[in-house]
């Protein structure tokens, strides 16, 4: 498969099927997208859309013997991850693509101290000894604005707050210099406060280490201070992708512009917050055609006849919804 020039992560047709008691299920169906070199890509959607399913395939994260890549391919220099051997995936985590988490103290082990864990990356994919280690590790501190690195370095994680910790996720996962950090929901668990110094802290260094960075979030405001482009998914399928200021400003999917009330009048006194009625469906739900249909205002027979194809609007910008919804949907806020 023929990666465009410009893309570091190129996934095609991808569909991820999990173990349960009825069979196989499909998780995600038929994703492709393209990560840029240098790029930060938006993955919004509700709990159960699909989102961390399809960060997680990137590095093959899934439980073995669970879940299984039915078809589809996730290419990076020249290489489909999806077939590559273990002991080339483990060059590759950590390495060439690196994930932080939404709750650290999970992510972190409770009994090794900070060093040691930022530097285990470090003694595997370049061979630094611990003494290394430790002062790479501290100087990565430093990088994510941790005050006193080197006391730090020699502490627990249950002595940093929850701000702290999430900071050393990042250390962790910018150690080895990768060229594509996935963020899975980074400030979810912090107070607004902290969120917005984490954000800052990873533009800042996504320019400065010239990254390119995969941002997960449920929060529209997030992804609109942050990404460049952005995919919408619900249900295991994206339903659209488009630049950040065209999404923002032409949402054309009907379900992408009912997330976009949340967003109106928020900071408005007394102003009510639009909603979506239902809920996303479950993987196994037999849902023919669109998959948003029985929670879509303008839901129509031919809605319900086929699955929409994710089809290309105007430069750069693709949806997945049947041409006479497209144009009932609103075309701005």
């Amino acid at each position: 498969m023929t990666m465009p020039a410009d893309a570091l992560v190129s996934i095609r047709d991808l569909t991820v099927q999990f173990r349960t008691d009825r069979g196989w299920v499909s998780a995600i169906e038929d994703i492709s997208l393209d990560i840029n070199a240098g790029e930060c890509l938006g993955v919004v959607g509700e709990s159960g859309s699909g989102k961390s399913v399809t960060a997680l395939s990137i590095l093959r994260l899934h439980a073995r013997g669970t879940a299984r890549a039915a078809r589809g391919s996730i290419m990076l220099d020249g290489r489909d991850l999806l077939r590559a051997p273990e002991r080339d995936l483990r060059r590759v985590r950590g390495g060439d693509i690196a994930m932080v988490f939404q709750d650290p103290m999970s992510s972190l082990n409770p009994v090794l101290t900070i060093a040691d864990q930022i530097s285990e990356s470090l003694r595997l994919h370049q061979g630094l000894s611990r003494a290394e280690g430790r002062s790479r590790a501290i100087e990565l501190l430093d990088l994510v604005r941790i005050a006193d690195a080197p006391r730090r370095a020699d502490e627990y994680p249950h002595r940093l707050s929850g701000g702290m910790r999430q900071r050393v996720m990042i250390a962790i996962a910018i150690a080895c210099r990768p060229r594509l950090l996935i963020a899975d929901e980074p400030t979810t668990a912090l107070d607004v406060t902290i969120q917005a110094q984490i954000l800052e802290l990873l533009r800042d260094l996504r320019a400065e280490l010239g990254m390119a960075v995969m941002m997960i979030s449920h929060d529209l405001g997030v992804i609109a201070e942050f990404a460049h482009r952005v995919v919408v998914m619900y249900a295991g399928r994206i339903v659209e992708q488009a630049p950040v200021g065209t999404l923002f400003s032409a949402p054309r999917h009907p379900y992408t512009e009912g997330l976009m009330t949340s967003l109106r009048g928020r900071d408005i006194p007394g102003q009510r917050l639009g909603s979506i009625p239902g809920r996303v469906p479950d993987p196994d739900e037999s849902i023919p055609g669109c998959r948003f249909g029985p929670r879509c205002a303008h839901v129509e027979a031919v809605c319900r006849a086929a699955v929409p194809a994710l089809v290309s609007i105007s430069e750069n910008h693709d949806v997945r919804c049947t041409p006479r919804s497209q144009a009932l949907a609103p075309a701005c806020l």
